[in-house]
């Protein structure tokens, strides 16, 4: 099986802005119009917030996405 460039489930998602690692991809939001990925998901960092709600997430714009490599994924935000 073949190396998929956009599988980004398995990448970290690094803040270059305080060295905060935010987690793993949770899920890529798209425009279905013209296929482009507008935003990535990770999970959100508090925990205590998860008792309450499930939708304790961080969504990424695309253009806060600054570098993708093999296994990580730098942001700024």
């Amino acid at each position: 099986m073949g190396d998929k460039g956009l599988d980004f489930k398995h990448k970290e998602v690094v803040n270059i802005t305080d060295g905060k690692r935010l987690g793993y991809v949770q899920d890529v939001c798209a425009d279905l119009e013209t296929g482009t990925i507008t935003s990535i998901i990770v999970p959100g960092n508090n925990k205590m917030l998860k008792f309450f709600s499930s939708s304790n997430e961080i969504i990424i714009p695309w253009q806060k996405i600054k570098c993708i490599g093999e296994d990580i994924i730098l942001v700024e935000i």
